[in-house]
């Protein structure tokens, strides 16, 4: 019954804009499926599901991308938040749309990148310590490709 029910929430996320688990636990309703939020959220987990915005700009379910693919959650968020990239020294400042920079400087922290040795989020501004300038310039350029 469990593989049923993933297959249907696949199916669900795949063609048609699930925005929450109630959504998601309605649908699985209309189609027999006797679930409650909590075994959605169970699923979800298991099943590794992101949020990601929707045509409308609301964030809907979505199957979980391979990392570094153009097209993963976040990659987008990446992409969809930063303005530039520049850095002085040791130090890489990364200019975001207020309000992404910890959703951003989270996506950064996830990709593990080597150079970064820590970093700092605001509103609207990510600093990235690294070793040295060879580092930060080397740094700037990656995550400028990333987008």
């Amino acid at each position: 019954m469990k593989q049923k029910r993933h297959a249907a929430i696949l199916d669900l996320i795949t063609n048609s804009e699930i925005y929450t688990q109630e959504d998601m636990a309605a649908k699985l309703t209309e189609q027999g499926f006797q679930v409650t939020q909590a075994t959605v959220s169970r699923d979800i987990k298991e099943l590794k599901l992101t949020k990601i915005a929707g045509e409308n700009g609301v964030y809907k379910y979505a199957k979980p991308q391979r990392q570094g693919d153009a097209t993963s959650p976040q990659l987008l968020i990446l992409s969809r938040s930063v303005t530039s990239v520049n850095y002085a020294q040791n130090i890489v400042v990364i200019k975001t749309h207020a309000g992404m920079a910890q959703a951003a400087a989270a996506v950064l922290d996830a990709l593990s990148l080597k150079e970064i040795v820590g970093s700092l989020a605001g509103d609207d501004t990510i600093f990235c310590v690294v070793p040295d300038t060879a580092a930060a310039r080397d740094l700037t350029e990656k995550i400028k490709a990333l987008l």
